[in-house]
This record gives structure tokens, sequence and C-alpha cells, in this order.
């Protein structure tokens, strides 16, 4: 009985196993991270916050799961495993069908498709970019606190989410009462907690920044048909694989398997504890065909500053020449503050 209901639930024969395990791991690491924050050692404060900070993480990556309608038959199960989960992760203020939308149109268009021109907003206040690259130079990142402002008052910033303040207010309410609860009363968790969770934007805006070598396009709201919709052969030159291991493949489980990049756009339908296979089937596990952990450490820690405000210039590397220059550790590339948690 059990057997034929799980079957009827579970989308993939593994995804009991997988997608349990997932989300079992990311609730009990939050929970017990959180805990360990309230010790008087500061070992288990530390692990308590990389363990808080993984279970954030984790729970990002079901989202992206959910909005693909990977976990459950049914895409209404999908959702409120994504609803639930964005709450674990700071993601509760917009909508989960907002992240799910915006995300689709990245796929089904292979454009980046975005309402807030960060580039603009930067141009348009050197004062506020100055601060941004001061604190992105001691690794604070900055660009994404400003990212997470606007999801934070999302119904109060852009105008096609006014009648989504209700929601959004509650969502402040219940969030911003919790943690102005913990500043009053357990400051040091209060502080550890907003480490841990910026140790997930790192983490998420690390495993985008690479993977794509095209600009955004400002038509979330205004649809404009993009040049390259339905081009599965452009979509794959234009996009990039990297991942943690090649050699220890078990390491990219630490995201799950998300730096498989070129398999998931290959096939937006296919669990993650699949996405090695096929990758193995499109490049044979060809080192060549992967942007190395090392190089990517690098090329984040060299562009940290530079890539806040970096217009892509008439010869800005494509396709292979992106992939030459992102596998060397050097160059201009590489985006930032794009997430499939941000819908706007």
């Amino acid at each position: 009985m059990v057997c034929m209901l799980t079957k009827s639930l579970i989308k993939d024969p593994l995804g009991l196993r997988y997608y349990g395990a997932a989300t079992v791991y990311a609730v009990a690491a939050y929970c017990a991270g959180f805990a360990l924050l309230f010790s008087t050692s500061g070992i288990l404060n530390a692990a308590g916050t990389l363990l808080l900070a993984h279970g954030m993480i984790i729970a990002a990556y079901m989202i992206h799961e959910c909005g693909h309608n990977m976990v459950f038959t049914q895409n209404r199960h999908n959702a409120y495993l994504g609803r639930v989960m964005s709450w674990f992760c700071g993601a509760a203020y917009g909508t989960y069908e907002d992240m799910r939308y915006k995300h689709f149109r990245h796929h089904v268009d292979n454009d980046d498709v975005v309402w807030f021109d960060y580039e603009r907003f930067f141009e348009e206040h050197p004062f506020v970019t100055k601060i941004v690259r001061v604190l992105e130079w001691f690794y604070i990142p900055a660009h994404d606190l400003i990212m997470h402002g606007v999801m934070i008052f999302t119904s109060f910033i852009i105008p096609q989410r006014r009648d989504q303040r209700r929601r959004n207010v509650s969502v402040i309410l219940i969030r911003g009462g919790i943690f102005i609860a913990l500043l009053v009363f357990a400051p040091k968790v209060a502080l550890l907690y907003a480490v841990a969770y910026l140790i997930m934007m790192q983490v998420l805006r690390f495993m985008d920044s690479v993977q794509h070598d095209y600009p955004y396009s400002l038509t979330l709201f205004d649809y404009v048909k993009p040049p390259h919709k339905g081009d599965a052969e452009w979509e794959q030159e234009h996009t990039f694989s990297n991942p943690i291991s090649l050699r220890y493949p078990k390491l990219n489980w630490l995201v799950l398997n998300f730096g498989y990049h070129n398999a998931h756009h290959a096939d937006m339908n296919l669990p993650f504890f699949r996405l090695p296979a096929l990758h193995e089937a499109l490049t044979g596990n060809d080192p060549a065909r992967v942007i190395p952990f090392a190089a990517q450490l690098k090329l984040f820690h060299r562009n940290r500053v530079q890539r806040i405000y970096n217009p892509q210039p008439e010869d800005y590397p494509k396709g292979e020449a992106y992939l030459r220059t992102a596998q060397s550790g050097r160059g201009l590339i590489g985006g930032n503050a794009a997430s499939f948690l941000t819908s706007f």
C-alpha cells in the first residue's frame, strides 16, 4: 500500500530516497545548526553556523528542483514543498510562483530575464557603488544584499507585485519580528545567523557566476520574443558546467549537482541525482568540457570587485572563447547576484 502510494506521489522511482534525504537533511541541518548557535562553545558556534548555512543551501536547491516539478507527480505538491523550503532559505517574501516563472523563462527563452536593471542602478548611484565595491573586496556579498532588500520589500518596490502587499507584510512581520527578538535577547545568535545567510548567498552566486555568457534582458514583465528561444544548440554553446569535482563526484552533492549545468539545460526535467550520468553521456567526463574548481575560485577572487558593474564590451568572450578564458582563471568574465531565488 505504501509502495503504491509512493509511486503515485513521487515522480522518479529513486525520488523518495534522494529527495527525501535532501529534504530531511535541509530541515535537520537548519534546526541543529540554529540550536548550536546558542552554545557557549566557540567551536560549536562555528560548526552550527556552517551547518545552518548548508541547510539553507540545500533548501534553496530543493526549491529549484520543485520549480522544475521534479519531486512529485502533481505540480501542486511540488509547489507546497517549494514554499516550505523558501521559509528556510529566506526567499518567502515573494511568491514561489514568481520564482518559478522567472526561472522557467530563463530556460524557455534561453535568456537571463529580469526586471531590476542593477547596472543602471549602480551607474545612477555612484556612492552606493563605491560602498558595494569596498564591501565586496572584503568578501561581503553587498550586491546580493541589495537584491535581497528588493526581495524583502518586493510588493513596495515592484509595481507589478503590489497585489502581494498583504502577504509580503505578513512575512516581513514574522521573519523580521523573530530576528529583532534574537537581536535583543540573543545578539550572538542573530549575528551568527546573519553570517550563515551570507555564506549561503556566496555559495549560490558562486555556482551561478560562470554558467552562462549572455547578459540579462529587461523583459520579465514586458515580453519581447528572445532571439535564441528554442535554439538548443545555441543554449549548449553558451551554457557551462562548473562541478566542484569530477574526480570525486559525491562532492557535488553539496550543491545537489548544480554544477552539471549543461546536462541540466539539455534536460531540465531530469532530477539532480541523474545529472552526472547525462553529463557523462554528453561529454564523456572530459575535463576539457568543464570549468575546474580552482579556476572558479580564481575568477571569483580576482573579479569580486570588477563584476559589480561590468557591462559586457563588444569583444566579451562568448561560447568556446568564454569556456577557455574561464578555464584559465583569468579575464573579466562571470556574472554576479544571479539567483533562482530572486524573482525579479
